[in-house]
């Protein structure tokens, strides 16, 4: 099993152009002076996110990506042309790390947003600059310096808004398919979904989010076990987690046992996560008797000292699962308007910063 969610590319910046060294000669002007002209600057390379890409499979093809080198100046004082830019366009949610430092250079999170990962070299100068009183014909230009070359790792995450965690058989994929237009495998006996599914819920005009429909967790998956942080790392970005837990496990196991065990999960691979919202949502409410789900539910509630918002519901039946929407929505618009006011315009471009770097 290949997940096409990373790529190794290497990117070439063009180098610059060098100085010419030439000296006027036209009829009647013996002595005409320096007129070589400096070379152009190289073309730089940029990553592009384009809402209109899903996948980094393209990189598989392709992974050595250049920029155009700049023109060498020329006599008569003719400056050398610039080398063209290489814009390589990439999905939406692609965090861009140079593999010889491991550092993050930049995260593409919006439609358009440009990064810049490889600076193009500059054009060295013409005898022109180094004529003077006592050096009249310099015989010397300098030669254009060299354009970056790293070698990337793109990963792409998933983007969504909101995340379903739980072990296999929560009844996740029953979920996102009662409450969006998303297929997921279901079964009716105990399953594991193997690839992540997204499904856009919508409760009206302009009243829509993402949902992502994580494959279950088990015990060591931040160690590797089972599909292990394959999928973890997709959760890192969603704003709002939905623990889902099987309130009536048929293996008889208790259900504290298993968000205790997500909740370890979590902080190995990385303990920001239990700090971001995360509600819980028992899910399979229709095995229990009417009358029992609710002290059942409440009994799980107290034995986790839960402090946040829980639900009880039914997927299958689709019992209150559109009251967590409604309330995951209002949960989300005043998060965006808060966001808002903390942060009224976003940056355009990305730019990298560090060695080679446009000052």
């Amino acid at each position: 099993m290949k997940f096409v969610d990373e790529a190794i590319i290497k990117v070439q910046a063009g180098d610059g152009g060098n100085g010419c060294i030439s000296f006027r000669r036209e009829k009647f002007i013996p002595f005409g002076g320096p007129d070589g002209g400096d070379g152009g600057s190289g073309g730089s390379v940029w990553l592009v996110a384009d809402e209109g890409l899903n996948t980094l499979i393209d990189f598989r093809h392709q992974r050595m990506f250049k920029a155009q080198r700049g023109q060498n100046g020329m006599g008569s004082q003719m400056y050398g042309k610039g080398g063209e830019d290489t814009f390589i366009r990439v999905p939406v949610g692609t965090v861009v790390t140079n593999v010889d430092t491991d550092e993050t250079i930049g995260d593409l999170t919006q439609h358009g947003q440009r990064l810049l990962v490889a600076q193009g070299g500059k054009g060295g100068l013409g005898n022109i600059h180094f004529k003077s009183s006592v050096n009249r014909a310099p015989r010397k230009s300098t030669p254009g310096t060299p354009g970056d070359v790293r070698e990337l790792k793109l990963e792409l995450k998933l983007l969504a808004d909101v995340g379903l965690l739980g072990f296999p058989n929560a009844g996740k994929s029953t979920f996102i398919r009662a409450v969006s237009a998303a297929t997921p495998r279901v079964a009716d006996y105990p399953f594991t979904t193997l690839h992540p599914n997204l499904g856009v819920v919508s409760l009206g005009t302009d009243q829509s989010f993402v949902i992502a429909d994580i494959p279950g967790l088990i015990e060591g998956a931040a160690d590797g076990a089972g599909l292990g942080i394959q999928f973890l790392r997709h959760v890192s970005r969603t704003r709002l987690l939905l623990h889902v837990v099987d309130i009536a496990p048929i293996d008889g196991s208790d259900p504290v046992e298993q968000v205790h065990a997500i909740e370890q999960e979590l902080e190995k691979f990385n303990p920001e996560l239990l700090e971001r919202p995360r509600w819980l949502v028992m899910n399979k409410a229709d095995v229990l008797p009417e009358d029992e789900r609710q002290a059942v539910a409440e009994d799980v509630v107290k034995r986790l000292e839960w402090k946040g918002p829980w639900f009880l519901v039914s997927a299958i039946a689709r019992e209150n699962t559109m009251p967590v929407c409604q309330q995951i929505w209002r949960f989300l618009e005043a998060e965006h308007m808060a966001r808002e006011e903390r942060d009224d315009m976003l940056p355009g471009d990305v730019r990298l910063r560090g060695e080679g770097a446009a000052e």
